[in-house]
């Protein structure tokens, strides 16, 4: 569960990265969100062994995500050191470099890891909007707290990924009611889980709605405080999720 959530984790940051309005955001931002993928990146390596693979391919795949978490790792430095130099167009090459790897190593590890009944579109989509989710609320929070620092930038970063992240709600919602997997486990513990999973989705949803409400009277620690708590919401449910699973 450690290095799929890492992995998760670095994707949907680096998507968010590609997604958010970089301009408006100062390179500082960057430089401390491409060392946090440094850190999950170091982490996915260490734990690769916990993966969950089919014996017979499983020395092939942890290989090939423990290799992909080095490329993500050596990456993650140069990109950091690049917006620590305020090149801001080599560093945007490698915030595209990380997201587009992750995703891939995310794409492999979901087609190499499937459950019983499960196709490999909805393998990759559970995945990557699993990805999205976290990461979305992760950056909308990190950058709410950048706002403490770097108090002259616009709000309209900071509105845009709460936006990105009620959207990726409502898709990862609409995932697991289309998509649902069975639940083989005893009735109580069953909804215990299923109330945890849902409670990681109507409830942010709820939080990002009132982030956008608050960033309109300009009250950025407010928002970051209601983006923590989504976030932990966030992370309950997916756990619980992967539980259930």
């Amino acid at each position: 569960m450690i290095p799929e959530f890492a992995l998760r984790l670095i994707c949907g940051l680096s998507i968010i990265w590609c997604l958010a309005p970089r301009a408006q955001i100062t390179s500082g931002f960057f430089r401390i969100q491409m060392l946090l993928t440094l850190g999950l990146s170091v982490l996915l390596v260490l734990t690769s062994d916990q993966l969950k693979i089919e014996e017979a391919e499983a020395a092939t795949v942890k290989g090939w995500v423990w290799f992909g978490g080095i490329f993500l790792a050596l990456t993650s430095f140069l990109g950091s050191v690049l917006w620590t130099l305020e090149r801001r167009k080599a560093g945007t090459i490698f915030v595209f470099i990380v997201a587009l790897t992750s995703a891939g190593v995310l794409a492999f590890l979901a087609m190499n890891s499937l459950k019983t009944n499960e196709s490999i579109p909805r393998a990759i989509a559970d995945q990557l909007t699993a990805a999205w989710l976290i990461g979305s609320v992760t950056a909308a929070m990190l950058l709410g707290h950048w706002y403490l620092t770097a108090t002259g930038m616009v709000l309209a970063p900071l509105i845009r990924l709460s936006q990105i992240f009620a959207a990726a709600v409502v898709l990862r919602a609409a995932m697991v009611i289309f998509g649902a997997i069975p639940v083989e486990a005893e009735q109580e513990l069953a909804w215990s889980l299923l109330t945890l999973r849902w409670a990681g989705l109507i409830g942010p949803f709820a939080m990002a709605i009132l982030t956008i409400r608050i960033l309109k009277y300009r009250n950025t620690q407010s928002a970051t405080g209601v983006l923590y708590a989504a976030t932990t919401l966030v992370f309950m449910g997916e756990m619980a999720s992967s539980l259930i699973q």
